[in-house]
Formats: C-alpha cells, sequence, structure tokens
C-alpha cells in the first residue's frame, strides 16, 4: 500500500482541475487503508492529525518550513 500511495500521490499531482478532487479522494483512501492496516481508525486519525496541528502547526495558511539554509 505503500506503494500506491506513490502511485496515487504521482497521479494527483499530475491531474487537471477536472481529475483533481477524484485523485485527491484516491490518496485520502489508500491513507485510511495504511491507517486500518497499522490498527487506527479514521476517527483516531483524524484526531492525531488535529492534535499534531494544534501542536507544530498546520498548513491552512500555505506555509512549509523547509529548514535552515
Amino acid at each position: 500500500m505503500r506503494d500506491k500511495l506513490g502511485e496515487e500521490v504521482a497521479e494527483f499531482l499530475e491531474a487537471d482541475e477536472g481529475a483533481v478532487l477524484e485523485e485527491l479522494a484516491d490518496v485520502l483512501e489508500v491513507v485510511r487503508v495504511l491507517a486500518a492496516d497499522l490498527g487506527v481508525e479514521a476517527d483516531q486519525l483524524e484526531w492525531l492529525r488535529e492534535a499534531t496541528a494544534s501542536e507544530r502547526g498546520g498548513f491552512d495558511g500555505r506555509i512549509v518550513w523547509t529548514g535552515n539554509r
């Protein structure tokens, strides 16, 4: 499934506006399957995402730290 995630992300990145949401949904589906394989339900994963975003900041502002250069 990790390889499938890479494949789906690549398809999302290459998708045109007409297909981008469908490809993003495919990425989400693979992420949910990977979480389930680790024994984590979708609601638990969402809770962890929210907690991590609260602690370290999320990507809502579209700002991504790339480290010191």
